[in-house]
């Protein structure tokens, strides 16, 4: 095996063919089996390591290499974090055409750091889907996330096999910060779940259980109703935020695909205003609420990032951006460069639309500052980064 490519795969080489297979690590020799090929390229499944190297260890988790959430429990944790950064470094010297020097790196305790986790179930079983399949993998315990996430999965496990549990119910999460707990049903099979179903949730499942649930981080308090994203690792919410407003300076700020407000409201307190995007209409209204609680300068508009840019004319002083998987995209790159803020942050946890972003607004005239990478996701293969940028 050569490498680690984003995903999760390893790279090797065989007959001229590259060979893609997880849950190996590079300097490996392993033994496998082919499940699909195109041209030049072989897709396999590992059967054996004949010569491992010398970071793997032995996984935590007795559901490793079953259950698709984890990619990285074989390798040792200093070694992970190594690999995501030539993870990085390659997918922005593939795709982006950019050479960086140093990445900075953030990362916090490698389990238990999840406080919001989705759970599958069929058949009277709970658990995760299985590697590349939709095939459930039903756990006792996950070690990636919290001990009261973890206290709700044993509980459930016990009432699921209990007449009243609802037969139709496919998809549940649990959101806590180990003292409130949420319960969000996500996917049944039609039917809708009775309020008797929480109120049993209630009494069987510890915490104090909320319909919005009041998440303290970075000096803020954020009301996170059903329906609105909130970062999930319990651990590096307030160091993300600290990298992501490091340097942040002027008197107007720009806060794209912003959430409940979890760089807005502290960005308030160091410029002047805020105004504050995001399309859900959940978390818009969490954002608004949010903003008006800290009797901070923040104007929330629900509408798309693309949009909101149509009506400025003058830049921003500071603009940060936190798109979804996809990116920004060529309309909200289009309007950044016409704007020619003098400094921008992007907050991105996919490498490829990252390094796609980054070139485009190089050619607007933009130089990267600094690059760090934010460990928001230890054991498994997402990369999350935080990118600072100038106009040159």
């Amino acid at each position: 095996m050569e490498k680690l490519v984003y995903g999760g795969q390893g790279l090797g080489r065989l007959d001229g063919k590259v060979v893609l297979v997880g849950f190996v690590l590079p300097g490996e020799t392993a033994r496998v089996r082919p499940v699909a090929e195109k041209p030049g390229l072989i897709e396999a499944e590992l059967v054996e390591v004949t010569a491992p190297a010398p970071e793997r260890v032995e996984p935590s988790c007795p559901y490793f290499m079953r259950c698709g959430g984890c990619q990285y429990q074989h390798a040792e944790y200093a070694y992970q974090l190594a690999q995501k950064r030539e993870i990085l470094r390659d997918v922005l010297r593939r795709v982006g055409k950019l050479e960086v020097g140093d990445i900075g790196t953030v990362s916090g305790p490698p389990f238990e750091y999840r406080n919001r986790t989705q759970w599958h179930i069929a058949g009277g079983r709970i658990g995760y889907h299985q590697a590349h399949s939709r095939r459930l993998c039903a756990i006792e315990q996950c070690p990636i996330s919290s001990p009261r996430i973890n206290e709700a999965l044993g509980a459930l496990r016990r009432m699921i096999r209990q007449p009243r549990f609802p037969e139709f119910l496919r998809r549940l999460e649990v959101f806590t910060d180990e003292e409130q707990v949420q319960i969000n049903v996500l996917e049944t099979s039609g039917k809708r779940v009775a309020r008797t179903f929480f109120e049993w949730c209630a009494a069987r499942i510890p915490g104090k259980h909320v319909a919005a649930l009041d998440y303290r981080a970075a000096g803020e308090t954020f009301r996170v109703s059903h329906g609105s994203f909130f970062q999930t690792n319990r651990f590096l919410i307030d160091r993300l935020v600290q990298t992501a407003l490091e340097g942040v300076e002027g008197d107007w700020g720009v806060d794209l695909y912003a959430g409940v407000g979890l760089f807005s409201l502290p960005m308030a307190r160091r410029l002047g205003r805020v105004d504050a995007i995001e399309t859900s209409r959940a978390a818009a209204e969490d954002l608004r609420f949010n903003a008006e609680r800290a009797a901070l300068p923040v104007t929330a508009r629900q509408m798309s990032a693309e949009s909101y840019l149509e009506t400025l004319e003058t830049p921003p002083d500071w603009l940060i951006a936190d798109p979804p998987r996809a990116g920004l995209g060529r309309g909200v790159v289009r309007h950044l460069a016409r704007l020619k803020a003098p400094a921008l942050t992007l907050v991105s946890c996919d490498p490829a639309t990252l390094a796609r972003d980054l070139k485009s607004l190089r050619e607007a005239g933009y130089e990267v500052e600094k690059i760090t990478l934010v460990d928001l996701f230890p054991q498994t293969s997402h990369i999350e980064s935080v990118v600072r940028l100038r106009r040159g």
